[in-house]
């Protein structure tokens, strides 16, 4: 049994073919491809979903607002991401649990570790919402944080905007930049590359939990991913 996290950044539920905070066809596409890896079986998911399609803590800095305040704002979103990807998944017939550090009873349950894993073992795939509970942290570092909690084998950051895994610069401002088949946490400190949150990296190098990078709108990609094939880049 595989047990591993997937990150998504709030974005990837949106489109930029769509003015809606969140595209129904994008949602739709992305639980499709859960519900369809899942079905291979032998596997266990839970995801972190990020909010920034709806707000960003530090966006809110930026206009004058106080950060923590702005921060829970911020972890609302990852809820409201979380509902509509639980919605999404259940409608091809996955059971999901959508677990907050924040609690609210009437919409999800309150993240308690050992319910998180019972839950992973019984086959449902477990959605982690407002991050860590706490302000100042990015999703990037609750998805690590989570992942090393409940044992997980990797962290999966699903990208979007084209980008397909790990590069020496960036690729949409610079064509020929080169993709990383591999790369150690060392050397993505070293240069700075803009993998994850810096203090996320940071954790999964000090507990030796393994990232692979790819580009989760690419059809089957996912399934690669969850198999273990060598999509995107693996950072470790």
């Amino acid at each position: 049994m595989r047990r591993m996290v997937l990150k998504l950044s709030g974005e990837a539920l949106a489109s930029s073919a769509s003015d809606e905070t969140i595209d129904a066809s994008t949602v739709h596409f992305l639980a499709t491809e859960i519900a369809s890896a899942m079905s291979e079986g032998d596997l266990e998911l839970a995801v972190v979903v990020g909010g920034g399609n709806i707000w960003r803590g530090a966006k809110g800095e930026l206009a004058g607002m106080n950060r923590a305040s702005s921060d829970l704002m911020g972890m609302l979103g990852t809820v409201i991401n979380s509902l509509a990807l639980q919605d999404a998944i259940e409608s091809h017939g996955r059971a999901t649990r959508v677990m907050s550090a924040l609690e609210m009873d009437q919409i999800a349950e309150p993240y308690i570790r050992r319910r998180a894993v019972r839950h992973l073992e019984k086959g449902r795939v477990v959605i982690f919402a407002a991050g860590m509970g706490n302000p100042y942290f990015t999703t990037d570092t609750p998805a690590a944080q989570r992942a090393a909690e409940i044992e997980a084998d990797i962290v999966l950051k699903g990208t979007h905007g084209g980008v397909d895994g790990v590069y020496d610069c960036d690729p949409r401002q610079f064509p020929g930049a080169t993709r990383y088949e591999r790369i150690s946490f060392d050397d993505v400190i070293a240069k700075n590359l803009r993998v994850m949150d810096m203090t996320a990296i940071t954790f999964c190098k000090d507990n030796d939990l393994a990232l692979r990078v790819f580009d989760v709108m690419a059809p089957g990609n996912l399934g690669r991913a969850l198999r273990g094939d060598a999509v995107g880049t693996l950072v470790d």
